[in-house]
């Protein structure tokens, strides 16, 4: 029988040497971005989780539409290697590494705002365009609130499950980002809380309907076909207006998160858990 060659480390390094350059890049921005914002106190423990999970939720958001996509009779984000639980493959420079590391570094912002690399869709090779397209956009959105509720459930039963005290303690953790010292259950829920957190804030803010968020699909349904040339050329330049409503109004996501959150967690809350 004759064994599988082994690749030359050499030859694997000379070969994706742009994508190791880009991780350790993105390694480098993210590790600067983290230490000037805890020195700074503008970081804290609960927030470096948030961001941990927030980035891994981003991505599961876009292959979403790219799943859906597929099931719809598009292969164009599989064809280009988009269906996939590889990080890099969804990095863009500018949202994903570029407008967090500033809001950290420049406006000593806690906030994270900032986009994936989007997935490619066909919608003319969709079976049925017009509906199917809405289908697509709203997606991303829809795994995220599934996970959240997944993880709304989990964290409901851990905070059945932790000594009261921890309980308390975890709810006004995961509501102000300040981790505080407890026991697995306690960090177990806070990593678990963050996570519905974070998909919920992603879902909520990309249902919008300004393009090219996904709730703009839903506009989009009923736009007369004929201008729908020109509308697909446009859209992207709507990028601007979101990126001028968080930079002018900088409470804006700060806003809607804590409006978010809040609703999350007292809906998930233990019923004797009483919050004044």
């Amino acid at each position: 029988m004759i064994g599988r060659r082994r690749r030359d480390p050499r030859q694997y390094l000379r070969s994706n040497a742009a994508n190791v350059a880009l991780v350790l890049v993105i390694a480098a921005i993210i590790v600067v971005a983290v230490t000037k914002g805890i020195q700074d106190h503008k970081l804290t423990l609960g927030t470096v989780i948030f961001i941990l999970v927030l980035i891994p939720s981003i991505m599961f958001h876009e292959v979403s539409h790219g799943v859906v996509a597929l099931w719809c009779g598009d292969d164009t984000a599989k064809r280009a290697g988009r269906i996939s639980a590889n990080p890099i493959r969804h990095v863009d420079p500018i949202g994903t590494i570029i407008v967090p590391a500033a809001m950290v570094l420049l406006l000593h912002s806690p906030g994270f705002f900032g986009w994936a690399k989007p997935v490619p869709v066909a919608l003319n090779k969709l079976r049925r365009p017009r509906n199917q397209a809405v289908l697509v956009g709203l997606a991303g959105p829809l795994s995220n609130g599934l996970l959240a509720l997944a993880a709304g459930i989990g964290l409901h039963f851990i905070m059945g499950a932790a000594p009261r005290y921890e309980t308390a303690n975890l709810y006004f953790s995961i509501l102000t980002f300040q981790a505080m010292s407890g026991g697995f259950l306690y960090w177990l829920g806070l990593v678990v809380g963050m996570i519905g957190l974070a998909n919920l804030l992603v879902g909520a803010f990309n249902l919008l309907p300004i393009p090219p968020l996904d709730g703009a699909a839903l506009v989009e349904r009923f736009i007369p076909v004929d201008a729908l040339p020109t509308y697909y050329r446009i859209r992207m330049g709507f990028i601007i207006v979101i990126v001028l409503l968080v930079w002018l109004d900088r409470g804006f996501l700060g806003t809607m998160f804590g409006d978010v959150a809040t609703w999350y967690m007292n809906l998930v809350k233990p019923a004797w858990l009483h919050v004044f």
